[in-house]
């Protein structure tokens, strides 16, 4: 079995604890995820199984969509629901829905973002949340990340007669805190705020109505109609510019030679194809002889195939 899975996510799950069951329902070691999603967001999970393990690491630079909701009023320690209460200040005016846009409108294109400090980002070869659980605070690095849409759903409305409560769309870059943008936003409404509900709704091509539930995998195992179900490598891979080579130098491809750059690339990095659409492999540029380029994964190999 090969392919990529989308999986829907449920709550309470880490991203390795999804593949872990998945092991255990494929009975195969080969997977891996293709990027990490916090216990309690749930949503789109895309899953590597068999040969397209190879590719995740591309995935992983998908562009992401979620769809979630920031409480205005009381901020906490991890930036989201299930943290605790850090400061709190009542919010006694309903903000419009004018206001909020031009606030969400501010955040678009390249902003800086400071990681949380319940996230595993590394500092000096430890994550920021060992640092946070021991209660020692550190400086964290500064992140560039860009905010292609960001978009208001609901009007805003006074929740508990003290807070202030609204849903949002953002389609973001690889690397963005959502949660760090719920805090962002409420600071620039002079409040303390959180994130209070979070779905991921798209990764890269994967959408949210294209993934299947743990359960809905069991039935078709059982049936035997998963293969069916899995997308593949060449979806995952279709943001990247392709090129197509004869059955020769596709046997070169496959066994990792370099060989000429044809004319008109001039990206960097690209996908190989063989006269059948297959994938076979990810080349750049090389990085020293101007007119070649090189391998960088090679996806199919001429001898395991």
């Amino acid at each position: 079995m090969q392919g990529i899975l989308p999986l829907h996510k449920p709550k309470a799950m880490t991203s390795h604890d999804c593949v872990a069951k998945l092991r255990r329902i494929l009975k195969t070691r080969k997977i891996g995820h293709t990027g990490t999603l916090d216990p309690d967001v749930t949503g789109v999970l895309p899953i590597c199984i068999g040969r397209a393990t190879k590719v995740a690491q591309y995935m992983s630079d998908y562009a992401k969509t979620y769809e979630g909701e920031v409480t205005i009023g009381y901020s906490t320690t991890t930036e989201d629901f299930t943290g605790e209460l850090l400061e709190k200040k009542k919010v006694e005016t309903l903000f419009s829905r004018l206001e909020i846009e031009e606030v969400l409108q501010s955040f678009t294109g390249e902003i800086t973002q400071t990681p949380p400090m319940y996230s595993a980002v590394k500092v000096n070869g430890k994550k920021l949340y060992e640092y946070a659980r021991a209660g020692v605070e550190v400086a964290r690095p500064e992140r560039k990340v860009f905010i292609h849409d960001l978009t208001l759903l609901t009007n805003p409305v006074i929740v508990d007669g003290d807070k202030l409560k609204f849903s949002f769309r953002v389609h973001c870059s690889k690397g963005t805190y959502v949660r760090t943008l719920a805090v962002d936003i409420g600071k620039k409404l002079g409040y303390p705020a959180h994130m209070s509900a979070l779905v991921r709704t798209a990764s890269g091509p994967f959408k949210l109505e294209d993934c299947l539930s743990f359960e809905e995998i069991e039935e078709k195992v059982s049936l035997g109609e998963l293969q069916g179900k899995l997308l593949k490598i060449e979806e995952a891979l279709s943001f990247f510019v392709k090129i197509t080579v004869d059955e020769i130098t596709a046997t070169q491809v496959m066994n990792g030679m370099v060989l000429p750059l044809p004319k008109g690339i001039d990206e960097n990095k690209f996908t190989v194809y063989n006269g059948d659409g297959e994938c076979i492999a990810i080349y750049i540029k090389h990085p020293t002889k101007v007119g070649l380029m090189k391998p960088e994964k090679i996806l199919k190999n001429d001898v395991l195939g």
